[in-house]
């Protein structure tokens, strides 16, 4: 869940992004963290202690680094832990890893921990199933620029706090004009539940995110039907992996995901405000086969 694009005056609480040692950070009071999106140009050793500085001066309590695995084992000399690791990641390839160092080790403890540990052996017993059809009833396709602003009004209302502005119209325009495309759930034109593709079109990869339904809405299956759209849109786009990092509280996206087809990757300790506070996160993956 992060945005390359976005415009630091969106919100003055939402993570910024820029560019530190080579290197491109998000970071902000929302996550209490610096999230190290793209090693670029940087390398490990010059980009920990500016990473290191940010967070003593912002007060940051975690460094969360998403990185090429051939980087694994520098992070690890430097304190990092991996918690997680997708495969074929950059250009359906090379596999990511996605590491945490913890400077503050009261966020080192995950909330709830027995809770999470079987809502993750629930998901993970279930048996990928194909996605139902689209019922007749509803229209599932790609948001446009003239539905910004409902979309806004549902991101406002379905989440409290979000790790970057979601519910900004500006924000959202910003994005889609760039890198994300937005999918959506209408029922005789009223727009009930949302989703998004993070698109890396140069890794050739996708973060299925931002998936919201509205309260009154829920437990009709959007987010499969979303999900399975989602897919087929990045198949023919040429994108080889997806991923997504789901609320590790949530039994419904994990059950989700799994059922579709992703595979467990592992779980980001209290490393995202979503939902009024922060929380771990699970990753899961996928191979997308083009053309199919």
């Amino acid at each position: 869940m992060t945005a390359i694009n976005t415009i630091d005056s969106a919100l003055t609480t939402s993570d910024r992004v820029e560019k530190l040692a080579g290197a491109t950070v998000q970071h902000g009071p929302y996550n209490r963290r610096a999230y190290l999106m793209k090693l670029g140009k940087g390398t490990p050793r010059n980009v920990l202690p500016a990473l290191l500085d940010l967070c003593k001066k912002q007060r940051y309590s975690k460094i969360f680094a998403k990185v090429p695995a051939k980087h694994e084992e520098a992070f690890g000399e430097l304190g990092f832990q991996t918690e997680a690791r997708v495969p074929q990641f950059f250009k359906g390839q090379e596999d990511a890893v996605f590491l945490g160092l913890y400077l503050d080790p009261k966020r080192r403890q995950p909330k709830n921990e027995d809770a999470l540990r079987q809502i993750r052996r629930l998901a993970r017993a279930k048996t990928p199933r194909p996605a139902p059809a689209t019922p007749p009833d509803l229209v599932v396709r790609r948001c446009a620029a003239a539905d910004i602003p409902a979309m806004a009004a549902v991101y406002a209302q379905v989440f409290d706090t979000y790790p970057f502005p979601i519910s900004d119209p500006d924000f959202i325009a910003d994005t889609m004009a760039s890198h994300v495309v937005y999918f959506g759930v209408w029922r005789d034109g009223v727009l009930q539940a949302l989703s998004s593709a993070e698109t890396d079109r140069d890794d050739l990869n996708v973060e299925m995110t931002d998936f919201a339904t509205l309260p009154e809405f829920r437990g009709n299956g959007y987010a499969t039907l979303l999900l399975a759209k989602m897919e087929v849109a990045m198949r023919k786009e040429g994108i080889r992996t997806a991923y997504t990092i789901a609320r590790a509280a949530s039994a419904g996206m994990n059950i989700t995901f799994a059922r579709q087809g992703y595979h467990y990757a592992g779980c980001l300790v209290n490393n995202t405000n979503i939902c009024g506070g922060i929380e771990s996160m699970n990753v899961w993956h996928r191979t997308l086969k083009t053309g199919a």
